[in-house]
């Protein structure tokens, strides 16, 4: 056996599926964005089995993008948690044979209930399909394992339905990276999309000197202030330039005599600032392309607030 060319065929026949899946998409499937974009309710996502797992995923990706999903195992619902369901959901029933027993069962009670119904399946002639009010085909020749009886094909195919649905429910409902934000607020994608300068530089020092400051000052500010820089205000505290530690080595490299040295003769003019409302991600890439560790605040009225380090960056867990 050749460990690599099973897997391959696996892929293979996977990629395959897929494809054949981006032709069968048709009326139905903008029908069921429209049907679930104008809803009340919530999406409800059923099945038994393998594709009650992908139901699982489908209703975590909906939720995650801003469409309000649950999930309800056929079985289950037939025993008692068809209590969870409201009279303006839409129930998305997966099963690649459509004729399941519990699959069945469920069907019929939903008509009588009155729920709208979504067929994801790969037989367009089952019990399933033809009780549906749409159908969302998923064409499986042949699973991918080699005894074609495992769900490997017709579960990555009705994964990518899944997501075609919140995609496109996405787009149509103009779904931005702030609202998807709300629903992510934790781990480092969630802050890389709502956390802002401000809410990071407020905790540290506020290194500055005066541009006529001998170099003692400058030293002690650095060293103190611990974020290896310091910026240069004249005597209107506006922000004139920026002396960092680098800077302070450079000096003692030249044959000059320190005790004449201002903060004027060795700071960086124009130094690179953000505004303090900019998202914390774009001082990172700002950092990145410049290639230094940290940026002076302003404000909107280009005046000196702070200092931001890429180790507060780091702390936070934007990196």
């Amino acid at each position: 056996m050749d460990i690599l060319e099973v897997a391959k065929k696996v892929i293979n026949i996977e990629k395959e599926t897929l494809a054949k899946l981006v032709k069968s998409l048709n009326d139905d499937f903008i029908q069921c964005v429209k049907l679930i974009h104008g809803i009340k309710g919530r999406v409800v996502v059923t099945g038994v089995g393998k594709s009650s797992l992908v139901g699982q995923k489908i209703v975590a990706t909906l939720n995650s993008t801003g469409t309000p999903a649950l999930f309800m195992h056929a079985a289950d619902a037939v025993h008692g948690d068809l209590g969870m369901l409201k009279e303006e959901d839409v129930v998305v029933c997966i099963s690649k044979s459509g004729e399941t027993s519990e699959i069945k069962i469920l069907v019929t009670v939903l008509k009588n209930f009155g729920n709208r119904i979504i067929a994801m399946t790969s037989n367009i002639d089952s019990f399933l399909a033809n009780k549906s009010d749409f159908v969302l085909y998923i064409p499986i020749d042949k699973e991918a394992e080699p005894n074609n009886l495992a769900p490997t094909a017709s579960s990555i195919a009705q994964m990518a339905m899944g997501d075609a649905l919140a995609a496109a429910l996405m787009s149509l409902k103009g779904f931005s990276s702030k609202q998807f934000a709300k629903f992510h607020p934790g781990g480092s994608l969630g802050k890389q999309l709502y956390l802002k300068v401000s809410d990071i530089f407020v905790k540290n020092e506020k290194p500055f000197v005066r541009s006529d400051a001998n170099i003692k000052k400058v030293i002690v500010e650095i060293t103190s202030k611990r974020l290896g820089v310091a910026a240069v205000l004249n005597s209107e505290d506006k922000l004139v330039g920026i002396i960092t530690d680098g800077d302070l080595r450079r000096m003692l490299e030249k044959n000059i005599n320190i005790e004449e040295v201002k903060a004027k003769d060795i700071m960086t003019k124009s130094p690179k600032t953000i505004l303090s409302e900019e998202l914390a991600v774009f001082a990172l890439e700002l950092m990145r392309t410049k290639s230094i560790t940290q940026l002076i605040v302003v404000d909107e009225s280009d005046d000196f607030v702070g200092v931001i380090h890429i180790h507060d960056l780091i702390r936070e867990g934007i990196i």
